[in-house]
This record gives C-alpha cells, structure tokens and sequence, in this order.
C-alpha cells in the first residue's frame, strides 16, 4: 500500500486524523471497536481509483485523532455530527457513508439523523437496531458473562486490555475472524459473569494469512498511543442512545441502503431472526450479500470480494 494522505481535519469540537485519496463523490468509511483507518487499508486505493474521494478517519478516541475522555463525549449524536463536520471540512455539502461494526452503528444513525445529506449508506457486519435493554443485558442470562455488559463500568477493560495490548488485539482479531471455531464468540455465554474479556478469547497460536505481524505491529502502535478508554465509551453509550434519538423510533432509511457481512461472522447469529426484520427499516434496500471465508474483519479476511461489493453498491447510487 502507498504511504497514505493524512490529513488533520478539525470537526465538531475535535481533530481527526484522516487520510484522503482520490477525487468524485465523497465517501466516507468508518471503523469500529478495536479498529483504526488501517482496518480499510485494502479498500482505500481501488476505491480512489474507481473514481471517488475516499476519506477514512481514526474516529475519535482512536489511533491519531483526539481522546476525549468523558464518556458523553461519545453519543451517537456527537458521533453522528463528526461525520458530517468531516464532509464540511472536506468541501462536501453530501457524501456517501460506509460503516463497519460500530462505524456501521454510527453510519446507521448518521444516515437517520442527516438524510439531508447523508445520500447513501451501507453497513457492514452490523444490522441496523435500536439498542433496547436486551442489548446490555440478554434474557436469562443475569449470571453469565456478556461483553457489552463487562464494558460499561469505566476502567475495567481498558485494565485488562492495556496490560499487553498485543495479545488482546491478536486475540480480538483472530477470535472473531473465520479462522475461529465456529460461533466462538457466542460460548462467551457459557462463561460466569465473573469472566473476563480474554477469558472468552483463546490464545492465539499462528496468525492467520490476512492478518501479518507487520499489520499487528501497526495497530498495538495505535493502541498504545490512544488506549481503549474512548474506544470502550462507545458502548458506554448504548444506554442512552433511544433515549437521545426519540425521533427516529421507527423511522425508515429514505436513502440507497446495502448490507454485507462475511458468512461466517459470528455477529449475526446475536439474533437468528434478524434477516426476517432488518429489511423493513429501509425504503430503498438495493442488496443483501454475504461474503464467504470471511468472519467478522471482512475488509481483511477477504478484501477483493469485500472491495467489489462496495463497488457494486457506489456504481448504482454514484455512477462514475
């Protein structure tokens, strides 16, 4: 991969450090938890060259952009607003959003937030869904452990994650890729909620292929300037996320949507009925795909196919 364009672009209150690549329609591509612009490395450059401006930021509280601290600094209607600050700062009145994990949570509601102009949206690995108290705390599971749950109290994880930050992201990357065992992710409800996160995530004995110790060498970079405190505050902010947004409780995506997770992402089996509901949030769904080979890091497990979908979705809603 070339040496990227990092750009420093000031918004809503907060700096992100950005890179940018090519010329056209705006399109924005957000990471997620535990993630940086890096996790769309692969992406980047076809898309540039395909005939769009691409701009991939490190969200705030990640790798080289600011670390606020206090936990509010990190609800989705701020989290929203540094998306479209972006585009300002970029130029843009409109862009097209691509979000992946909690970037696909922040794209989801950015899209409902600012259809104005917010033209296009396209998740991927997350359905789109309005964050009840089942997401915090499932059903007839009070004794046993649940991430999202062991996340909310300040300082716990970031503990325990920032104690080798190397084998927390090897085991976070590999354990929800597919190279797992199948859904074993999921066997974290066979644990106490006394459990820990790594608890849940097996030592990892080889990378797999996508995934090089160079590339590893890059994101414990990242994570060791930054730590995981802003990262973790997103989930902090599930509780309160349908309280700050009342207006769109049942409100449908007006714009282009798609969807793409890879098949063996253990993400969607958090519930088995959710293709029966996701589609009937959206007025214009273009398409469904599920990329096979891959798990939960589908921009690396499988690159080419993930890039080609998202080519196919930008060429129906932006033809170059």
């Amino acid at each position: 991969m070339q040496e990227p364009n990092f750009q420093m672009i000031d918004t809503n209150g907060v700096t992100l450090r950005t890179v940018v690549a090519g010329d056209g329609p705006l399109v924005i591509l957000l990471h997620g938890w535990p993630q940086c612009w890096y996790l769309w490395r692969h992406q980047i450059a076809p898309l540039a060259a395909a005939g769009y401006r691409v701009a991939v930021p490190d969200q705030r509280g990640f790798g080289g952009s600011s670390l606020p601290s206090a936990v509010e600094d990190y609800n989705i209607r701020t989290m929203a607003a540094d998306v479209v600050g972006l585009a300002k700062a970029l130029g843009y009145e409109e862009f097209n959003l691509i979000g992946h994990d909690w970037g696909c949570i922040i794209a989801w509601n950015t899209a409902l937030l600012h259809e104005d102009t917010c033209r296009s949206v396209m998740g991927l690995s997350v359905p789109f869904w309005r964050a009840g108290k089942a997401t915090l705390d499932p059903p007839g599971m009070d004794d046993r452990f649940w991430y999202i749950r062991y996340f909310q109290t300040p300082g716990v994880v970031e503990a325990e994650l920032e104690a080798d930050v190397r084998e927390s992201l090897r085991r976070a990357y590999c354990g929800l890729s597919a190279d797992a065992p199948p859904l074993q992710w999921l066997r974290q409800l066979e644990h106490p909620r006394s459990a820990k996160l790594l608890d849940v995530l097996p030592p990892v004995p080889q990378l797999p292929a996508w995934l090089s110790e160079a590339d590893l060498d890059y994101y414990v970079a990242q994570y060791q300037r930054s730590g995981f405190r802003g990262p973790c505050n997103l989930y902090r902010n599930l509780p309160t996320m349908n309280a700050l947004t009342p207006e769109l409780e049942g409100k449908k995506f007006s714009q282009p949507a798609a969807f793409v997770a890879g098949r063996q992402d253990p993400v969607l089996h958090y519930d088995a009925k959710w293709e029966s509901w996701f589609p009937q949030s959206f007025e214009d769904l273009r398409f469904m795909s599920f990329i096979e080979g891959a798990g939960h890091w589908l921009q690396q497990e499988q690159p080419a196919a993930t890039t080609a979908q998202i080519l196919r979705f930008l060429r129906e809603v932006e033809p170059r």
